[in-house]
Formats: C-alpha cells, structure tokens, sequence
C-alpha cells in the first residue's frame, strides 16, 4: 500500500488519556492500561500513588538560593567539565525543536542546563521552572518524569505529555539517559525536554549516544598510569558509542572503565575493594607488554581474551597516576608466547592437540615452540 494511503497511527494523546483512567484512576482493566505505555512509566505512578500523591495535586518548584547553586556546581564540577562540550554538539542538533538539554546528578538535581530556546507566555515559565541549577526534578518533588524514570531505571527512556504523573507536568516531553562514572555508579542522567512541542521520540537516541560521551569524557580525564582503548577486530577505532576505555595503574588494577569495556569484556570492572579486577584477570597477555607497547607508541595489539575472543587494543600512556612507576623489567616476546602455550598445554593435561584447538594453532607449532623454547633455556 502506498505511504499516502496507510492509516495514520492512533493518536498518542488518546492512548496516554486511556491508559491514565485505567491505571491512575482505577477505570476498566488494570492489565489493559499497563499494555497502553511503557512499563518503567507505569511502575513509576505505581510508586506516586504508593506515596499518596494525585495526579491534581500542584508541583511546586522550589526557588534556589545562590549559596546553594554555589554548592552544587563546586559538588559537580567534574560532571559538568566533561558534559559542557557534548551539550554544545548536542545543543546544535536540537536548535530547532524547541527543546533544551538538562544535566543532573543522581539524586535528580540540576547541575548545568544547555541553550534554552526563545519563547514567551506559559512555555517560557514551563521552562524557566526546571531550567535552573539546584533546582530538585527528582520523583519525590515532581513524580514521574524522564530524569525520575532514567535514574530508577537506569536505562534510557522516552515521555510523553501525559505520561507525567502530575497534571502541572504534563507539558513537558522528554528524553532521559543516565550516566555512569569511571567506577560503574550512576551518578547522574542527561535530559532532553521540550514544552508543548511535536513529539520527538528518536531524542532517545540522541539522549543516550551523548550520555556515552559524557561518560568517555570523564574516563578519558581519570588519573591512571595506563589506558587502553579496546575494540572489536575490524571496527573503526574513536567511536564514541563501541569504543571500550579502561583505565589501569601501574601495578595492573583497573580504576576506571566505560560502559562499552564493561560490556565488550562481559565483567562488571570493580574498581575498589577486594574484587579490583587486575589485567591479569582480563587479557591472556602479560601487563608488561601493554606497557611496552604503550612506551614504543605502537597503534594496536591484538589481544586474546580467557574466553577465546581476540579484542584490538590501543595502548596509551594515562597521567597524574598515585600509584609507583611501572615495573622496569620486560621478558621477550618470545618468551611470553612460549609462556602461553606452556600454560595452555597445563591446563590441557598435557594434551598437546587439545592446546593446540585452544590456541587455534596446529599441534606441530605448539610443538616447535615448546621446543625452541627449551633450547633457549639450555643455552643461557
């Protein structure tokens, strides 16, 4: 069937209306209006209605004194250091939708907010209410929203008019991606809002690529004596969305990562406490080496993982590390290769051809290296 002949979508406005009747005010099935909108919006009026709020009720928003703004900029300084050029790029994108960026930090207070879009009337006090630093747009002062639902949810999200909670909200349209710090805590979210505009669900997407920018940005300024950047063989290394940081000190730890490493070395990279993952714990490659590489400025190793994946690995000298210098002593390449396969071979039970389809070479390799290995040792 021709575009111009298919039927236009039922509209949103409807579907919202319908399913806040079921769900909010109790009309009809419950299970219905749960099928009508997403589910982390519905848990979310399950948790205002739990809290004795109605939909009716006003939203206050709440001035904010300067000595308060003066605090939460200096809490968040480093937050906003690295969001400020992403909101800018961003802030292009947008210029002309009428909707604006907001930066928060966990708990749901404003910390920076980007270019605000020219307006008068109702729509101008509607932005002037939530754009300001210090100013609380967490789900206990002003209920379901995208920056309440992202930091609860901890994935991105996308809301509607209605999908508010709260009447006085239901202006408001708006994007939400949280953000997660070198160490895999959540420490804010970026929103993109508009009031009283077109709806713009693809925001979502553009919501949660900056926020992956934001967050690269802070592990790329993380003190650290080694960092690798990682990626999938045959991808193009800098890209924002699938290129893994991690960031290593001089004895091997991991201190920092992003969510791309997190999720391209399937570990969660505990970066304090007793379970601090260690190079050692990740790449089937010794630490000396990435540090060697990272000295002679080499472009990319190609690096095995425990699970048998090979990942490229950008090696790059990190800065301003408290940990000691690197240790100075490096073996052989030679010897290192020997040294895999020596431990492939053990964990084989000596079964040369089972290490063999481990390492993904033939049995005579494992054999000649072994052996050369062995007549190098006889000959120091």
């Amino acid at each position: 069937m021709p575009a111009s002949l298919v039927p236009p979508p039922p509209e949103r406005s409807l579907t919202i209306a319908q399913a806040r009747r079921e769900l909010i005010h109790g009309e009809g099935s419950h299970s219905r209006g749960s099928m009508r909108i997403e589910p982390w919006i519905a848990r979310s009026w399950e948790r205002c209605i739990q809290a004795g709020r109605q939909p009716q009720q006003r939203v206050e928003f709440e001035p904010v004194g300067r000595s308060a703004v003066r605090h939460v900029a200096e809490r968040n300084r480093a937050l906003v250091a690295a969001a400020r050029p992403v909101i800018e790029r961003l802030s292009r994108a947008i210029a002309d939708t009428r909707y604006f960026a907001v930066l928060t930090d966990a708990a749901g207070i404003v910390v920076d907010v980007g270019p605000l879009p020219n307006g008068t009337g109702a729509a101008s006090l509607h932005v002037r209410n939530i754009a300001r630093v210090g100013v609380d747009l967490s789900e206990r002062a002003i209920g379901t929203s995208a920056i309440s639902t992202a930091l609860t949810e901890q994935e991105s999200v996308w809301l509607h008019r209605g999908e508010h909670f709260f009447e006085d909200t239901s202006v408001y349209s708006c994007a939400g991606a949280p953000l997660f710090g070198p160490r895999g805590d959540c420490i804010g979210m970026l929103d993109l809002t508009g009031v009283q505009v077109v709806e713009r669900p693809e925001l979502r997407h553009l919501a949660t690529l900056s926020a992956r920018s934001i967050e690269n940005m802070l592990v790329l300024k993380e003190p650290c004596e080694l960092r690798l950047h990682l990626s999938w063989p045959g991808c193009p290394p800098g890209n924002d969305a699938t290129e893994g940081l991690l960031c290593i000190d001089a004895e091997g730890k991991v201190t920092g990562a992003n969510a791309a490493a997190r999720q391209m070395l399937h570990q969660p990279l505990a970066t304090r406490g007793p379970n601090t993952l260690h190079c050692n714990d990740l790449f089937a490659l010794p630490l000396d080496m990435l540090f060697d590489a990272a000295r002679r400025g080499e472009a990319v190793l190609e690096v095995p993982l425990w699970s048998g994946l090979r990942i490229e690995v950008r090696p790059r000298r990190g800065g301003k590390s408290p940990a000691s210098a690197a240790p100075e002593t490096r073996p052989l390449l030679r010897d290192v290769e020997t040294a895999l396969i020596r431990k492939a071979v053990t964990d084989a039970r000596g079964n040369v051809a089972e290490a063999a389809r481990t390492l993904g070479i033939s049995r005579a390799t494992v054999y000649r290296k072994l052996w050369r290995g062995r007549a190098a040792g006889s000959t120091d």
